[in-house]
């Protein structure tokens, strides 16, 4: 691939929320441009690609994974056909930035992985909070033990949302539930700052259709140290991911998935840094993932496949203890 003058021909599989969200983001990046979107719906695909400035609007994904112009596609379908979706455009040579969770289990994750490596194609799990500036100036912290280790994690991802079994939220056939739709965000927190735990505990409330509404977990590391994790579509929580370690608490402030604000709090005094962003946030793990595919990459050194293993794994586990079968 000639990169010098190099423009990513983008394509998106799945049209909700989320890809409105990358989209936009997308049009900030000057190497890159929306080329083609998907729907299972024409008139839903010709709306967005209307407002997103995409040259081809497609009613099924087939024809998508056709079009030889596409470079890389960003797959944001519900998490029940992120496997079908991954695989329909690596088996094309299209890179792929698949929106999280990667897919419902280990094995069909593995199969996407397999697939991947077979047709020596990119593929990245999509899991923007990784990217962001601020989440990558606590990991830098927390690596070089600034403030000494860590000795408890306390994150959470909650909201209140009326029950509606025609959400997707909602719905478990579609994956829906608190623990994968917002679950993995504190799971992903302590994975990456304090590795695999030695033990994990769950307990969970369900709704009447089987689908999770909450789920608190405890992971428990050596040294006593321990992550508090929990995920719930029954109230708004703080939304934070707190650090406290020997000598001070990094606080990633609301939304810390999201572009957020750090504070750094010590006995004497509490800092709040600000990292001034202009955009949603999805740019970051787009311009990682184009540079990926300009240079030739076919796996993530941030977002590594062992990583998202790690992950997925972490959410099966959890999965089995609170007694939630997808």
């Amino acid at each position: 691939m000639d990169t010098s003058n190099k423009k990513i021909r983008w394509g998106i599989i799945g049209l909700g929320n989320i890809a409105n969200k990358f989209a936009t983001d997308l049009a900030t990046i000057s190497n890159a441009e929306l080329y083609a979107v998907a729907s299972r719906n024409q008139e839903k695909a010709n709306t967005f690609a209307k407002k997103h400035n995409a040259k081809q609007a497609y009613a099924n994904y087939e024809a998508l994974a056709n079009d030889s112009n596409i470079d890389a596609v960003y797959i944001a379908t519900p998490h029940t056909f992120h496997k079908e979706n991954t695989i329909l455009c690596l088996q094309k040579g299209i890179a792929v930035l698949c929106e999280k969770p990667f897919a419902m289990n280990s094995n069909e994750v593995e199969e996407m992985i397999a697939t991947a490596k077979a047709n020596k194609t990119l593929l990245m799990e999509a899991l923007w909070t990784y990217f962001l500036p601020h989440y990558q100036y606590v990991l830098n912290l927390l690596q070089q033990k600034t403030y000494g280790d860590i000795k408890t994690l306390h994150a959470d991802f909650g909201f209140l949302r009326p029950f509606d079994t025609n959400s997707r939220l909602f719905n478990k056939s579609l994956g829906g539930g608190s623990l994968l739709d917002i679950g993995i965000y504190p799971i992903f927190a302590s994975l990456s700052t304090l590795g695999i735990p030695d033990i994990k505990e769950a307990k969970a409330t369900f709704f009447e259709n089987g689908a999770d509404a909450s789920c608190d977990m405890v992971f428990s590391y050596p040294k006593n140290v321990k992550a508090y994790l929990k995920s719930s579509l029954l109230e708004d929580l703080p939304t934070q991911a707190i650090f406290k370690c020997e000598k001070a608490t990094i606080k990633i402030n609301t939304q810390f998935h999201a572009p957020s604000t750090v504070s750094i709090i010590t006995n004497e005094s509490e800092e709040i840094i600000d990292f001034n962003y202009n955009t949603i946030g999805y740019n970051f793990e787009t311009i990682h993932f184009n540079n990926l595919l300009l240079e030739g990459k076919t796996e993530s050194d941030i977002m590594t496949f062992e990583f998202s293993k790690n992950l997925i794994s972490t959410l099966d586990e959890v999965s089995h203890l609170i007694g939630l079968n997808y």
